[in-house]
């Protein structure tokens, strides 16, 4: 078996070079950090169930006319996704006050806001992913006037987009963070949604209880954080009933 080239290994992912030109293999892992690596540990079966819900949630994405990374799936732990040149911003929506924005404006958690908030950070975690204005964006090169209002665009229909979808299944979309990035075809330029949709990186509510089933069970030490990524995956219908003991362990055989 040829051994594969390593590009890059970050918190949650690891990337290989792909099988053919252009293409990266992204590889799930079960690692979990939160307060930018500060705390770290392990969510048994995370990286299985992010590899299935952000593989459903970018197909549905793609099915409204959104170009993202996603080609497919190979296996349990990993898909075969579209080589970017990553756009180095965390584009975050906020839907309800929750996590930073609350310390930062003193707001109340839980709280929904007037208008869906769309901030930027830069991806560097010796500063501590600042917060940016879109000026230092455009002056600083790291993307165009034009690539800008791409990425607000479809940032904008995803939003609304996965709000009704996870509406459908009892979930509270609070905020999530997006990636996009910059695939070249025939020499030119096409800003595509990159990185993953998870319970790593939205904050998932359940509408009755509010309960949470993202990470912060992980960043708050609220337990039963396997539990919460496996009833997301459930209530979108990827992971049936009996498959739940499956990822406990070394690891399924199939989901």
């Amino acid at each position: 078996m040829t051994r594969r080239r390593q590009i890059y290994e970050g918190k949650a992912k690891i990337l290989y070079e792909g099988p053919e030109p252009g293409t990266i293999v992204q590889y799930f892992k079960d690692d979990a950090t939160a307060g930018n690596g500060a705390k770290k540990g392990t969510i048994t079966g995370k990286g299985v169930l992010n590899n299935r819900i952000s593989e459903y949630l970018m197909t549905q994405i793609e099915d409204i006319g959104i170009p993202t990374h996603f080609i497919r799936r190979l296996n349990m732990r990993e898909q075969l996704v579209k080589a970017v040149e990553i756009i180095p911003l965390e584009i975050v929506v906020r839907n309800v006050a929750a996590g930073s924005i609350v310390k930062r404006l003193g707001l109340e958690e839980g709280v929904r806001l007037p208008r869906p908030l769309v901030e930027y950070y830069l991806k560097n975690d010796e500063l501590n992913d600042p917060l940016v204005l879109e000026d230092y964006i455009t002056a600083f090169n790291w993307a165009t006037v034009q690539e800008m209002d791409e990425i607000v665009t479809y940032t904008l229909r995803i939003n609304d987009f996965l709000s009704g979808l996870l509406l459908g299944v009892g979930i509270k979309l609070i905020d999530f963070k997006l990636e996009f990035g910059r695939y070249w075809k025939d020499e030119e330029s096409h800003i595509v949604l990159a990185d993953e949709i998870s319970p790593d990186n939205c904050r998932f509510w359940d509408i009755e209880s509010g309960e949470k089933l993202d990470k912060d069970r992980f960043r708050r030490d609220l337990g039963k954080v396997e539990e919460a990524y496996q009833e997301v995956a459930r209530r979108l219908k990827i992971l049936p009933e009996s498959n739940v003991e499956s990822i406990k362990g070394k690891g399924p055989e199939s989901i």
